[in-house]
């Protein structure tokens, strides 16, 4: 059985997250806080190519997850109630990897409908 997701953190998701690697790299970060990223280990470690690692790399930093340092980047939330939902975010996802990843990708794929319905030829037209 699925343990319920939180509202909060629910909306934090589907706001804030756009796919799974991108969460894999923040946990990845928060794993070892202290630890400086470059892109090349998170791509070993994330089973990614290196320029992606890089771009999400430079995501998390854009977000303010991560902080950008000469050779690569930490993790570092810029607030408390972001590094508060984080930190449920890693429990959740921890008990209910299925669960939350269909929740990302179902933003992912209602935004890839929306965006081949603006292509759709219409009987109205």
């Amino acid at each position: 059985m699925r343990p319920d997701l939180p509202q909060d953190l629910r909306r934090f998701i589907l706001t804030s997250i756009p796919s799974v690697p991108y969460l894999e790299a923040v946990l990845l970060l928060r794993a070892q806080p202290q630890r400086i990223w470059s892109a090349a280990d998170a791509a070993r470690r994330l089973y990614l190519p290196e320029q992606r690692a890089s771009e999400l790399l430079a995501e998390l930093n854009s977000a303010g997850i991560a902080q950008a340092e000469p050779h690569g980047c930490r993790y570092a939330p810029g607030t408390e109630e972001l590094a508060a939902i984080l930190d449920q975010l890693a429990a959740h996802y921890a008990v209910d990897l299925v669960g939350v990843s269909d929740l990302i990708h179902s933003r992912v794929d209602k935004k890839a409908q929306q965006f081949a319905d603006a292509f759709r030829i219409r009987k109205d037209s």
